[in-house]
């Protein structure tokens, strides 16, 4: 082995082996079928290290259940049609959709992509991850198109689906609808305006509002029931200041007496509040804000104006006219779209939404179903289903995007949908296959211009890696094998998209299917920045491009810096733990370079009768650590099985077992011929044992040694797809692990006594007295003199039985050692 690990030039080699070998293809890994519904990274710019950290985190899983005996299909895939990958062209490339057309829109979307998922890919190999990449979707892919058309016209089929006219989360900046999913809490710095209105008899009203603007929108007034002070006014109207027209002053119970002056206006909209009280009173639409986020015409003096400047020029003339009793600072929550952080206005629009709210039930009950890890995940997405309070709209106003396969009939509003044959299928590109309306055999066919939302497709994620591992693209929807691929094993994702992604295939696979989507769930934390804000592409707030770090550190490092954070657990990068990482490749390397020459000519299937007490003492060792590793990978404790192996690594491994076997590995003369033999036996099964354990998390440096030291040319290619099953044997030797202890702390303290005479360690000592109080084990200590001897470098040793005379007085070059139990 070459005196230092060249993690570049290895790491490269590796990746067109493991490519060329077809490494971790399922069928190149026997056993029971275990999959993982990969999460599809968005294509919307370059990857952080946050992702580095939740990806390898999953491959370190995908790693050790392919070593515990699973045929793992560990596929991949990009999200990359959908809001988030439109708005990242539109910045690369400085264009605008509206100018260049859809068509051509779309096509430089495309092109955008394809550039981008290979720098993703690439990346992905280099840090390791253990992904079958002939399993690849697209989310854009003609497939997965397919496939999200069809599971729509099934949902509508299934009444699932509805199309209503109707009030819409709406963000003017991004110009879509969007989802209660993709909504985010701020707070911000506002004003409590009272402000005057004029009842019937001319008398002054205040309300009390924090969107002047809207006055233009204004429907009704509102006061509670139980309020003695407004009971007079109900049915009759209010002047609205400024624009003259009446509204109808009316009682609801949701209004709060003590809030303001007790009564309040309704818009259309400034809430969700004027949404429920619009819908219930079956009051009129009054539309303020266009779909550009500027006022319509009809606003008369705020026409043109965006919210901020359309406040502050109500609030101006307002007060020109008195009308503007106070204002009160206030800091309160407001909703913002969770892609730009702006805020969010609602609008009426046609659009299609999947039915949630009646289902609700249905959908805590299958969280009931899947194991979280860690657990208390599961109430982060209860309490998501519990305070619903929306369908999922499924329109976006988009170019970029998967259409909704629909056109509707001009002279019977049909809505018409071709048969799955004919899917994917573009109705602003395409005619309707069917030529006329099958209802009324009308021509006039007018195709629906929206798209879906990105998270309708990513839902279907399942039944995607389906129609993968299936390598066809059929239907999966119908596949005869679904139940046998349905529910998957693992979806590992972030915590902060367990209400879009989780939740909606959740939604989907129930659906479709009445099937959970898969067994277990698995979360992972964020990384944070130094301003303890969750690392964004859209931020610009991550200092470590990953790239960079690859080529300072490597990659194995970086991987052990991802496998020291816990599940669900945000983690602030920390340079200083890749360090760590990086010591512990080197360390590996070492010694192994140590053990290189007294292991390359063991056969390991010729056991020798005979182990010795050191040996049966680190084989016990090492299958404690495997058990105990096990057991917390099982529970997907990832980090807690990091630790153990590395305390034996360092601690028992290293310190103890290398230090006192290597007297006898040099002087093989000096011992008995099959001491030596079965202790490089040993030293070769335990350091195959070790690099087992540590393949998941460093897996370049340990498949580089596995090739150097332990692949023959009829074994297996590579150490992941070794078993622990054929190479971790349970061993158990209890007396020899209670006499290693003891010669253990002998060593120990030895080693103590130097270091605290500030004496080498390899200073040889002309006498030491061993004082050992335990009748039953003084004979086996003496038994290993030799062994003793040759780690503290004593010239002669005495074994006394019981207790040290504490008048007995160190002597220049003579020791004294107690050993208690």
């Amino acid at each position: 082995m070459e005196k230092r690990f060249d993690f570049q030039a290895e790491q490269e080699k590796l990746i067109k082996k493991w490519q060329k070998e077809q490494t971790y293809k399922p069928k190149n890994n026997p056993g029971p079928l275990f999959t993982i519904d990969t999460p599809p990274p968005t294509v919307s710019g370059s990857l952080h290290i946050g992702h580095i950290f939740s990806y390898t985190q999953t491959d370190i899983i995908a790693r050790y259940k392919r070593m515990n005996g699973h045929s793992v299909f560990y596929p991949f895939g990009f999200d990359d049609n959908g809001l988030p990958t439109e708005r990242f062209v539109e910045k690369k490339l400085k264009i605008r959709p509206q100018d260049l057309g859809r068509s051509e829109f779309i096509k430089k979307c495309l092109e955008q992509t394809q550039i981008v998922e290979k720098e993703f890919e690439d990346l992905w190999q280099n840090i390791g991850l253990s992904v079958d990449w002939d399993s690849v979707y697209s989310t854009i892919s003609e497939p997965v198109r397919r496939l999200s058309q069809e599971s729509f016209i099934e949902l509508l089929k299934k009444g699932y689906v509805y199309r209503k006219d109707e009030p819409a989360i709406y963000c003017t900046t991004c110009r879509t609808s969007v989802a209660q999913a993709e909504l985010d809490d701020i707070q911000k710095d506002t004003f409590f305006n009272d402000i005057v209105f004029v009842d019937k008899d001319g008398k002054d009203l205040v309300i009390s509002t924090t969107r002047p603007e809207l006055l233009s929108s204004c429907v009704a007034l509102f006061f509670h029931p139980d309020d003695a002070r407004y009971k007079k006014l109900q049915g009759t109207n209010a002047k609205v200041p400024l624009f003259g027209f009446e509204v109808p002053i009316l009682a609801d119970e949701t209004v709060e007496i003590e809030k303001g002056t007790g009564l309040v206006m309704c818009c259309t909209f400034g809430d969700t509040t004027d949404i429920e009280w619009f819908k219930k009173h079956k009051l009129p639409y009054k539309q303020s804000v266009g779909f550009n986020g500027r006022w319509i015409e009809s606003t008369g003096l705020l026409a043109g104006l965006k919210a901020k400047e359309a406040r502050a020029t109500i609030l101006e003339e307002l007060k020109k006219n008195n009308l503007v009793l106070s204002q009160k600072p206030i800091s309160h929550s407001v909703n913002v779209h969770e892609r730009c952080k702006k805020e969010i206005e609602f609008v009426m629009l046609k659009q299609w939404f999947l039915n949630l709210l009646d289902y609700k039930k249905e959908f805590l009950a299958l969280a009931e179903q899947i194991h979280w890890y860690p657990a208390f995940m599961k109430s982060r997405y209860k309490d998501w289903v519990q305070n619903l309070r929306w369908d999922w709209c499924l329109s976006r106003q988009r170019f970029y995007g998967i259409p909704f396969p629909i056109w509707y009939c001009k002279d019977c509003n049909e809505v018409v949908y071709p048969e799955y044959k004919d899917l994917p299928i573009d109705p602003q590109e395409q005619p309707f296959p069917g030529g006329n309306c099958p209802k009324c055999d009308c021509k006039k066919l007018i195709a629906d211009t929206d798209v879906m939302d990105t998270w309708n497709t990513s839902s279907l994620s399942p039944y995607i890696c389906l129609q993968l591992f299936n390598k066809n693209t059929f239907s999966p929807l119908m596949a005869e094998t679904q139940e046998e691929f349905i529910p998957m094993g693992m979806r590992p994702q972030a915590h902060d998209i367990i209400r879009t992604w989780a939740f909606y295939t959740i939604v989907k696979t129930w659906f479709h299917n009445k099937l959970i989507p898969w067994k277990e769930i698995v979360i992972s934390g964020h990384v944070l920045s130094d301003k303890k804000e969750k690392l964004s592409k859209s931020k610009g707030n991550e200092p470590f491009a990953p790239k960079q770090l690859l080529k300072r550190f490597p990659a194995d490092a970086i991987r052990y810096w991802t496998s020291t954070g816990g599940l669900g657990k945000d983690i602030a990068f920390s340079e200083t733990q890749i360090k760590i990482g990086s010591r512990l490749v080197t360390k590996i390397w070492n010694a192994f370079r140590f053990a290189a020459p007294h292991i390359q000519e063991i056969d390991p299937q010729s056991s020798p009768e005979e182990f010795g007490v050191v040996n049966e003492w680190i084989l016990d060792q090492m299958s404690k650590t495997f058990t105990q590793y096990k057991n917390y990978f099982e529970k997907h404790e990832f980090s807690l099985a990091l630790d153990t192996i590395e305390k034996f690594f360092w601690n028992t491994f290293c310190d103890n077992y290398l230090e006192l076997i290597k007297p006898m590995l040099f002087n093989e003369k000096d011992y008995d011929h099959s001491e030596v033999i079965a202790t490089q036996y040993v030293l070769y099964q335990v350091g195959l044992r070790t690099l087992q354990l540590f393949a998941p998390y460093l897996p370049f440096v340990t498949e580089t040694i596995y090739d150097r030291l332990y692949k023959k040319e009829d074994s297996i290619l590579s150490i992941a797809q070794t078993q622990f099953a054929t190479v971790q044997t349970p061993y158990t030797y209890k007396q020899s692990v209670e006499i290693m202890e003891t010669v253990v702390a002998i060593i120990g303290s030895v080693r103590k006594l130097k270091t605290d005479q500030q004496l080498s360690l390899k200073i040889p000592l002309a006498e030491l007295v061993i004082f050992i109080d335990n009748a039953e084990l003084f004979p086996e200590i003496k038994n290993q003199r030799q062994l003793i001897a040759g780690v503290t470098q004593a010239e002669k040793i005495l074994f006394k039985e019981g207790e040290k005379d504490n008048k007995i007085e160190q002597k220049k070059g003579l020791w004294y050692i107690q050993v208690s139990n």
